[in-house]
């Protein structure tokens, strides 16, 4: 696996289901962080779920949010069959999309077990994925994501690339 440079974009010319699913998430993290932080701990619940739901996509593709919104008529990006009736992102090889998944999923669910048994402190994690899967769906830049293109891990999305432009010596002192 050779690494990359570069920045890592996922496209934002059109919502898809991908996309959609990272802003609907993003949401739903940062309501229930906020709703354990200031009301009861016991909300942490709906974000072990997202984390357990996430973790469920990356390993056979089914995504029940992305089930809804082919219903409502987006498209996805990484479906196993974009013409079918049901939404399966496609689990043939662990490339870079499928990987933020199981990463994410583990992540949040760790972080709100260790709020409600070490300290309420780890909310703060589970607030940062889901302001940064906000950001994700609305730039498409991802830290993590990048993260992972740099490691080398290929992206399945068609992405844009931003390289950095190499030194030009100018000779001047």
């Amino acid at each position: 696996m050779a690494h990359r440079s570069g920045i890592y974009i996922v496209p934002t010319d059109r919502w898809y289901i991908e996309r959609t699913v990272w802003l609907i998430s993003g949401l739903f993290l940062i309501a229930a962080t906020a709703l354990a932080a200031l009301h009861d701990p016991r909300w942490i619940v709906f974000v072990i779920v997202t984390g357990l739901a996430s973790i469920n996509v990356a390993l056979n593709g089914f995504c029940i949010v992305g089930n809804v919104l082919t219903r409502l008529g987006f498209k996805g990006l990484l479906s196993t069959n974009p013409s079918s009736r049901w939404y399966f992102m496609q689990t043939d090889r662990w490339y870079l999309e499928r990987r933020i998944y199981i990463v994410v999923g583990i992540n949040i669910t760790l972080a709100s077990i260790l709020s409600l048994v070490h300290s309420p402190w780890w909310l703060l994690f589970t607030g940062f994925v889901g302001a940064a899967m906000l950001w994700f769906a609305a730039t498409g830049f991802c830290i993590m994501a990048n993260f992972l293109y740099w490691l080398g891990y290929e992206p399945r999305l068609a992405t844009k690339r931003v390289v950095a432009a190499p030194a030009v010596a100018t000779g001047e002192c």
